[in-house]
């Protein structure tokens, strides 16, 4: 079995609950395709305003300008200050997550929080300062001007863990991010169901992560 000396979780649909559920109810509110904002972000490239946003050199007002445009430019209405004020809100956190991460800490791991994020005034300094002390290392986009899936945050990342890729796991809720981090020889565990995911990092590990659930005749005794 391969010897894993830290774990990296993503935040937002990981740690956090997903923010795409803010963005799922925007796009129905207008009628508008499934795929409707993602192809507008993909769309933009590493020039477009979301990258630009997540690499820090975009504040939210200027982002906001920005990326109205390009909903515009593909034929959708404007609301971006709306829906980042709605995926603000609904990203909670997922307690579950916290504790696993605790558990892995007190098991002698290292941990990472790896999360493509931006600068706002909507009270993010306070959540993230307090997420913070929840970790070894903690990597923001905005901070050090790199975004996933660019290799190069995923090796940074590694580096301040002080482990190789092949000794990390990591785990997020986007395909294209899990897999940039796998061809760096990143073990990776795609984040649906928060129990599920842990379940999968306790096989990987060999560590428990979530108390079991009692069973009806431990109950009954």
């Amino acid at each position: 079995m391969k010897q894993h000396r830290a774990v990296i979780f993503d935040l937002g649909g990981v740690i956090l609950d997903s923010p795409f559920s803010a963005i799922r109810a925007w796009q129905s509110k207008h009628g508008l395709p499934a795929t409707f904002f993602g192809s507008v972000v993909l769309g933009g490239g590493d020039a477009g305003a979301w990258a630009r946003l997540e690499r820090g050199e975009l504040g939210m007002p200027e982002f906001c300008s920005a990326f109205d445009a390009e909903l515009q430019s593909a034929g959708g209405p404007t609301g971006t200050a709306e829906i980042m004020a709605e995926m603000a809100r609904t990203t909670l956190l997922r307690p579950i997550m916290i504790e696993a991460v605790r558990r892995l800490r007190t098991a002698g791991l290292q941990t990472a929080a790896l999360t493509n994020n931006w600068v706002s005034d909507d009270g993010q300094y306070a959540r993230m300062a307090e997420l913070q002390l929840e970790f070894d290392v903690f990597i923001e986009s905005c901070k050090v001007g790199l975004r996933k899936p660019d290799p190069r945050i995923y090796e940074l990342t590694c580096r301040e863990l002080g482990v190789s890729p092949a000794e990390a796991v990591f785990l997020d809720d986007i395909g294209e991010n899990l897999k940039a981090a796998r061809k760096l020889g990143i073990t990776t565990i795609k984040v649906t169901e928060p129990a599920a995911s842990l379940a999968e990092l306790e096989r990987v590990l060999g560590v428990e992560l979530v108390e079991p659930t009692p069973s009806i005749d431990s109950a009954r005794s």
